[in-house]
């Protein structure tokens, strides 16, 4: 998927807490010191699957960002309020991630636990709303996560490795405005 915005560029690594790279925040070295995250307020454009930090989430999930899509979406999910479908749905995205990380850091137990609720989450959203949602088809994410989680991934890429994509999925957003994600 390429960026939504020419300005935003993938950052030099993917930080892996307990890794050899520094917090991407926090740390003067971090590829994202001194950014502050602005709250985002949701008009009708920003809402669905063509938001633009709902979709720079999926880019960083894609090519291995966990920590990073993981904090693209946590903004959104506040701006959602936390509660509805689309907020659990970005909830499922973010225990996602973190099932992701977990994998990176080698923590099994943790991979399990996060893609496990992501699950049940996607299934929940699942049964209120339909088998669609935010451009996702959810009972496939459903799968995903519990294979996930019943068979967790490892780290394909050496240690220390600056980015490394651990799922052989990637997440494929519909935008179209039904927001029904296309198979082909």
């Amino acid at each position: 998927m390429a960026s939504t915005d020419p300005t935003d560029q993938l950052p030099p690594y993917a930080f892996v807490p307990g890794g050899p790279w520094p917090h991407p925040i926090s740390s003067p070295q971090g590829h994202s010191f001194g950014r502050t995250a602005s709250k985002i307020e949701l008009s009708d454009r920003d809402r669905g699957s063509r938001s633009r930090v709902f979709l720079r989430g999926v880019e960083l999930f894609n090519a291995g960002y966990y920590w990073e899509a993981h904090e693209a979406w946590e903004g959104l999910w506040h701006a959602y309020g936390r509660h509805g479908a689309s907020a659990d749905v970005l909830k499922a995205l973010i225990k996602l991630a973190a099932a992701g990380l977990k994998v990176r850091e080698g923590r099994e137990h943790g991979v399990c636990t996060h893609a496990g609720r992501a699950a049940e989450l996607f299934a929940s959203v699942s049964k209120q709303v339909g088998r669609h949602h935010l451009g996702l088809d959810l009972d496939q994410w459903i799968e995903r996560a519990r294979q996930v989680a019943a068979d967790p991934p490892h780290d394909p890429s050496p240690a220390g490795a600056a980015v490394s994509r651990v799922f052989t999925f990637q997440l494929e957003i519909d935008t179209s405005p039904g927001g029904a994600p296309v198979h082909g």
